[in-house]
C-alpha cells in the first residue's frame, strides 16, 4: 500500500513537472514564431542555405556558407547552381551569384503561420522567380526558377542580418 501511494505521488509530481516543461516549451515556440514573423515583415533577413535539390540528380549537402539576403527592395543571392543551363554566357556566367533589385514582391501567411514570399529579379544574364517558404520555426525552402536554366530548390534557416 505504501508503495502504491509513493508511486501515485511520484507519478503526480512527474505529471505536474512535465506539464510545466511543456508550457515553457510552448512559450518558447511562440516567441520564436513571433521573431520569425517580425524578421519576414521587416524585409531585412538572411537565409543560410545548407542543402540544394537540383531538378535532376541527387540532393547536395552544402558545406560552404551560401545564403540569400533580402534588404528592402534588393536581393543578394550567393547560391550555387547544379543543373542544366539552356543559354548562358561563355564560361558559364555568374549563375545565382548576384545583387540586384527585386520586383513583384508578395508576402502571405498560410493557416499554419508559414510565410510564402514570391518576387522576381533580373540580371544581365537571366531573369529569376523566387518562391520562398519560411516556416514558423525559421526553417526555409527556396525555389529559384530561372528563364535560361533548370529550376533548383534549397533548404536553410532564417537568421537576422548582421
Amino acid at each position: 500500500m505504501k508503495r502504491l501511494r509513493l508511486l501515485l505521488v511520484l507519478g503526480f509530481a512527474l505529471f505536474i513537472g512535465g506539464h510545466s516543461l511543456f508550457a515553457q516549451s510552448k512559450d518558447k515556440k511562440e516567441q520564436i514564431r513571433e521573431q520569425v514573423k517580425e524578421l519576414i515583415d521587416s524585409r531585412e533577413y538572411t537565409i543560410d542555405v545548407d542543402r540544394a535539390y537540383p531538378s535532376s540528380g541527387k540532393s547536395v549537402n552544402l558545406t560552404s556558407p551560401y545564403e540569400l539576403r533580402i534588404k528592402g527592395d534588393s536581393v543578394i543571392s550567393y547560391l550555387p547552381y547544379f543543373g542544366r543551363a539552356y543559354s548562358v554566357p561563355y564560361g558559364g556566367g555568374e549563375g545565382l551569384r548576384f545583387e540586384t533589385g527585386i520586383t513583384d514582391y508578395s508576402l502571405a501567411y498560410d493557416k499554419k503561420g508559414a510565410a510564402r514570399i514570391q518576387f522576381k529579379a533580373k540580371t544581365q544574364e537571366d531573369s529569376f522567380t523566387f518562391n520562398i517558404q519560411v516556416f514558423d520555426n525559421g526553417s526555409s525552402s527556396i525555389t529559384v526558377t530561372p528563364v535560361n536554366r533548370q529550376q533548383i530548390r534549397f533548404n536553410g534557416e532564417l537568421k537576422r542580418q548582421e
